[in-house]
């Protein structure tokens, strides 16, 4: 059985808002959606039978404009291949980075009205996630290396 790991748990939220709040911050997202969308009963997709995937999409459309209307942007987007060092049965059908202007910006996102009703096709689509928080470095010479 998979750890779900859907939305963010108190302490891990808690955790993110004692960070800096006035500096860029990068979240790097790995998500793994279900086979099938999972909605809870009376939502009008619930029984629709759309994929993990098509559901996701619903979230995108709805919660895009919120996330461009406080300044987010992606700045990185892959597909992954293989798995290099990790569980080898482990795989992520979403890979990406996105960028916020402060960490505001994310809070304000994640507490707008429209992008509330936005996430449930998230909840619906999303099998586990990974949502890690990055301060980007201060220059692209900075490597890990040095």
């Amino acid at each position: 059985m998979t750890d779900r790991h859907i939305d963010p748990e108190r302490a891990q939220f808690d955790a993110f808002k004692a960070l800096p709040r006035d500096t860029v911050i990068h979240m790097f997202n790995l998500v793994r959606f279900r086979e099938r969308a999972t909605y809870p009963d009376g939502h009008p997709l619930a029984g629709a039978g759309l994929t993990g995937a098509e559901a996701y999409r619903h979230y995108g459309a709805g919660s895009g404009p919120i996330f461009a209307r406080v300044g987010g942007r992606v700045i990185w987007t892959g597909t992954m291949e293989a798995m290099v060092i990790g569980p080898a049965g482990e795989h992520w059908d979403a890979v990406f980075i996105a960028e916020y202007p402060n960490s505001a910006a994310f809070m304000e996102m994640v507490t707008d009205p429209v992008y509330r009703e936005a996430v449930i096709h998230r909840q619906a689509a999303v099998e586990t996630s990974r949502l890690i928080r990055c301060a980007p470095k201060a220059s692209r010479s900075e490597t890990v290396f040095g």
